[in-house]
C-alpha cells in the first residue's frame, strides 16, 4: 500500500463509492425506453410524428387531397385500432387545385404493428383499412386498404 496506509484505503473506498452507482446506472435500461416498449402502436403521420388515437389524419401527404377528421377511437391496443370518423376527399374535377372536397363517414381499421424504423422501441400500425359506411366517391370499393409508411 506504499508509505500512506490510510490514504490508500481512503483513495479505493472513493473508488468504490463511484463505481458502484456508475455501474448500476448503466446496466439497467432507461427508464423512457422500458416505458415505450410497452406502449400500444402509434400511427406515422405525414411529417413523420407519432400519434395515439389522432382527431384528424392525412392519408394524401403529397398533396393533402384525402384526410380523415372527427376521428373517433372506439379500440386502441397492440394488435389493432378500430374508429369512425369522415374522409374527406378531393374531386379533382376538372382539376385538383380547382376541385371540391365531398365527405364521407367511415370506419377505420389499423392493423400489422411493426417496429417503427426511426425508432425500433417503438411500434407503428402500417395498414389503414377504410370501409365507406354511407355513400364514397364515384370508382371507389366499399372497403379500400391502404399500406402506411414510416
Amino acid at each position: 500500500m506504499g508509505r500512506n496506509p490510510m490514504r490508500a484505503a481512503v483513495t479505493l473506498c472513493a473508488a468504490a463509492a463511484l463505481a458502484v452507482p456508475l455501474s448500476t446506472a448503466s446496466a439497467a435500461p432507461p427508464a423512457e425506453h422500458t416505458a415505450r416498449q410497452t406502449q400500444d402502436p402509434v400511427l406515422v403521420d405525414c411529417s413523420s410524428q407519432p400519434d395515439v388515437r389522432p382527431e384528424a389524419f392525412v392519408l394524401a401527404c403529397g398533396d393533402g387531397n384525402s384526410r380523415l377528421s372527427a376521428l373517433r377511437w372506439v379500440r386502441w391496443d397492440a394488435n389493432s385500432a378500430v374508429g369512425r370518423g369522415t374522409n374527406a376527399i378531393n374531386d379533382c374535377v376538372p382539376y385538383c387545385a380547382a376541385g371540391a372536397f365531398h365527405s364521407y363517414p367511415v370506419t377505420v381499421r389499423l392493423d400489422q404493428p411493426r417496429a417503427w424504423e426511426k425508432d425500433p422501441g417503438e411500434q407503428h400500425f402500417t395498414r389503414i383499412t377504410l370501409t365507406f359506411t354511407d355513400g364514397r366517391p364515384d370508382g371507389f370499393p366499399r372497403v379500400v386498404t391502404y399500406p402506411l409508411g414510416d
